[in-house]
Order: C-alpha cells, then structure tokens, then sequence
C-alpha cells in the first residue's frame, strides 16, 4: 500500500462525535509510553502526525485520520500508567470501551507490545477482553531495534508463550520499528487486504 493522502479529521471525547460510518477502521492502541505515536508516524511516513512525547499519557482523545480518503487509522489512548487523575483514567476507559463496542467499521484493533520487557499483566488482560468481547485483534510488538537480534527473537517467543497459557492460537503478528521501518510494509499489506474484503 502506498500512502499518498493523509488528513486530520479530528479529536472525539465520545463514540457518537466520531465520523460517520462510510469506511473501515482501524483502531492503534497500547500501554503508555509503548511507542504508538511513533509507530503511527513511521506507518504514514511523517515526522509529527501523531504527537510523541516522553510523557505517557498525552493522547488523551478518539484521533482520526483519513488515508487515501479509504480508510481510517484511529489513535486511541494508552492504557496503564499515566499522570492522570483515577476519574480522568475512568473515563478513558469508558471512552476507549465504548468506541470499540460500538463501531461496526471497525476492522480491527492493532494491540502494540514493548518487545524489550515481560509480558505485562495489563497487556494480558486488556487482550483477554479483547477476546472476550470477540474484538478483532492483532499484535504489533515495538522497539525491535533496541534489540539484538537473539535478545529479540527470544523476548518476543516468551511474549507469545504467556499468551497462549490463555489462547489457544494467536491472531496476525507484526514485528515492528519506528526507527528502521521495519515491519512497516508488511502492517499496510495486511490493511489493504482487510480492505478489499470490507
């Protein structure tokens, strides 16, 4: 897939303010301060199309934007740690709960996993809900490049063996950089395929 066209379409506090249900969607979502900005960026080939920062926490909306005027990429907040309030926190959730229960163009849900760390129990869980609810997920692990290959490879063979304690298979995976590009093609190739069939 080749991104030619990018555009805002804006921030939304609430599923019933998002952009009408005329393409498919997908949704970016992970633990704080995991990378998705960067990942987001790196997919669309632009330095500042989603805000990084070194402070988890700063996506705070539902953030749409239209590529190619075909499909939508939606910038959800992290989950996990943030300097945010327990009311503010809850009402992510109850945000973030709300969009992915309620959007019948939503394709799927890219799940984004630190490949340097354990598998975190706030990962697990928000992917067992996931699954619970039938919410179509794949896994996008980040950070490869901080990795040596070896280091790599056996972080994220552990990652996917405290999954499947849970599942009994797991869905697409994607080994991902921001910082090399790598998994970038492979990510957009799968879209476009969920897009054909939408």
């Amino acid at each position: 897939m080749v991104i030619r066209d990018i555009e805002f379409i804006g921030s939304f506090e609430k599923e019933s303010q998002c952009p009408k249900l005329n393409k498919p969607e997908y949704a970016f979502i992970g633990r704080s301060n995991v990378g998705k900005s960067s990942l987001i960026n790196m997919l669309c080939q632009r330095k500042s199309l989603a805000r990084v920062s070194n402070t988890p926490g700063k996506t705070q909306t539902l953030n749409f934007f239209d590529i190619n005027t075909e499909w939508y990429l939606v910038d959800l907040p992290g989950y996990g740690y943030a300097k945010i309030s327990k009311k503010m926190r809850a009402k992510w959730e109850k945000m973030i709960e709300y969009y992915l229960l309620n959007r019948p163009n939503l394709q799927l849900a890219f799940v984004l996993i630190d490949s340097r760390i354990p598998l975190q129990k706030i990962d697990l869980e928000f992917i067992n809900w996931l699954g619970s609810l039938a919410i179509p997920f794949a896994i996008v692990y980040t950070k490869t490049d901080k990795l040596k290959k070896l280091e790599k490879k056996k972080n994220i063979k552990a990652i996917r063996e405290g999954l499947l304690e849970y599942w009994n298979s797991l869905p697409a995976e994607f080994v991902t950089s921001a910082e090399t590009g790598e998994g970038r093609e492979e990510l957009l190739a799968f879209i476009a395929d969920l897009n054909n069939n939408f």
